[in-house]
């Protein structure tokens, strides 16, 4: 029986001012189970969030298999999906990117696996829209992924860095990506793009040594962070609140509503000053204490009964 095994890594994107073109892996996963069987489509989610997850063809990983069919002229001839998710949908840390870059890789195991992971990436962005948190759910690691003017991809640049640590937390607030985006000013100042632009440069070497230090002043942004902090109560007063209980650098993980923090040490500490503005605020939140992930999506054939992890 043709059987693949996929486990997909969240991702954060932005990272402060890195806006629309830089990403990285975190250290928590998303599991599928890919089998073809003889006819028919079959779908069993479980795990986060799992009863709001469609267990039919409107399933984000079943488009991503059929997505790859479609674009290799082949078909299968029934599918079986087994998800298990450990990452939040509208949380800031790419749930629809593990489910899109899984059915691509899933169904292109299946079906021998012609494409390479560049093209998996092509086909990823295409369903997406943007790359940012795609490429690093597929590569790992630290991405940068620069845009033409048409707004297609140019080029994706994988950095090695070292294992950083962070802790994320998401108050139990509904933030559409679409109304994050809707915040946003239509133009920006030169002071601003000039802030921006530099922050970001010191941003990418401060990942790629792993220095903490350097985070506290790259991760500062004026484009998009000042603007959506508006969009959740107490968000300012946490960021603030992580950065006296010791985290390096605190953004928003991509369009929100979670925070990612960074430090050395001291993770769970940081998270718990986060929560405690939230409550204040009357939210309630949740913590994830994780380090980033250098791997990247994995594919390999699953002939052993299935395991979760995270």
């Amino acid at each position: 029986m043709n059987k693949f095994y996929v486990k997909v890594p969240a991702t954060t994107a932005n990272l402060g001012p890195g806006f629309d073109c830089m990403g990285m892996a975190l250290g928590l996963h998303n599991e599928f189970w890919f089998t073809e069987i003889p006819t028919g489509l079959e779908v069993i989610v479980s795990g986060e969030g799992h009863e709001g997850i469609p267990a039919d063809e409107r399933n984000l990983v079943v488009r991503g298999v059929r997505y790859v069919c479609q674009h290799l002229g082949r078909d299968l001839t029934g599918l079986r999906l087994e998800q298990t998710n450990h990452v939040p949908a509208a949380s800031g840390m790419g749930s629809s990117s593990t489910a899109i870059v899984a059915g691509l890789l899933g169904g292109n195991a299946l079906l021998g696996s012609p494409l390479n992971r560049e093209e998996i990436l092509q086909l990823a962005t295409n369903i997406e829209g943007h790359p940012d948190n795609v490429a690093p759910a597929i590569f790992g690691g630290l991405v940068l992924v620069p845009l033409g003017e048409d707004g297609a991809c140019e080029h994706i640049e994988h950095i090695p860095m070292p294992t950083l640590n962070a802790v994320l937390v998401l108050p139990d607030f509904t933030l559409f990506t679409a109304d994050a985006r809707a915040a946003l000013p239509t133009e920006v100042s030169r002071d601003d793009a000039i802030f921006n632009m530099s922050h970001v440069a010191l941003l990418v070497r401060a990942l790629e040594t792993g220095d903490y230090q350097k985070l506290a002043i790259a991760m500062q942004d004026k484009i998009h962070q000042p603007y959506r902090m508006a969009l959740i109560p107490g968000m300012a007063e946490a960021m603030s609140a992580a950065k006296e209980a010791g985290a390096a650098a605190v953004v928003i993980s991509g369009a929100g509503p979670s925070l990612i923090a960074f430090a050395p040490s001291g993770l769970s500490e940081i998270g718990d000053a986060m929560m405690a503005v939230y409550q204040a605020h009357g939210l309630t939140s949740r913590k994830w204490l994780f380090a980033t992930d250098d791997i990247g999506s994995v594919v390999q054939p699953a002939s052993a009964p299935k395991t979760t992890s995270v």
